[in-house]
Order: structure tokens, then C-alpha cells, then sequence
């Protein structure tokens, strides 16, 4: 009766053992992609905001696909950098 215990709780162990193994794998790449989409909704609105303020100042960024790319992986850093190499330009 005890070996038949044991072996039931190591069945439970290495299940849930499993369980974590394979949610930390897939769960992983979703936060990373979450937090790519979460940069460039935030970059671009701040583009959009920034460029509809511009308009009276004469400053502005073009949208095309390095900013757009800059700007989606680096987020609000990459709306900056951009900005900045805007101005020395």
C-alpha cells in the first residue's frame, strides 16, 4: 500500500511539474508580443498626437516603415530618439 502512495504522489508532482513547464513556455512569447502591440499602440498615438500638434509649430514625423517599426519596438524611447534625430536633421 505505501509504494502505490508514492508513486501517486509522484505522478501528481510530475504533472504539475508539467503543467508549469509548458504555461512558462507558452505564456513567454505572449507576454512579448503583448508588450510589442502595447508599444506601438502607444507610439503610434503618440505620433498621431504629436503630428496633429506639429502642425501649428511646422514639425512633424513622417509615418512610413522605419518610423513606424522604430517607434512599434521601442515605444515611447523610440518615439523620442526619432523626435530628436528629427530636430538635429
Amino acid at each position: 500500500m505505501v509504494g502505490a502512495d508514492i508513486g501517486i504522489i509522484l505522478a501528481y508532482t510530475a504533472g504539475i511539474m508539467l503543467i508549469f513547464m509548458l504555461s512558462w513556455i507558452f505564456v513567454k512569447p505572449l507576454k512579448f508580443i503583448g508588450k510589442i502591440v502595447l508599444n506601438s499602440i502607444l507610439g503610434g498615438l503618440l505620433i498621431i498626437i504629436f503630428n496633429f500638434f506639429g502642425q501649428f509649430t511646422g514639425v512633424y514625423i513622417g509615418v512610413n516603415e522605419i518610423t513606424a517599426l522604430t517607434v512599434g519596438l521601442l515605444g515611447v524611447p523610440g518615439f523620442i530618439a526619432i523626435l530628436i534625430i528629427k530636430l538635429i536633421i
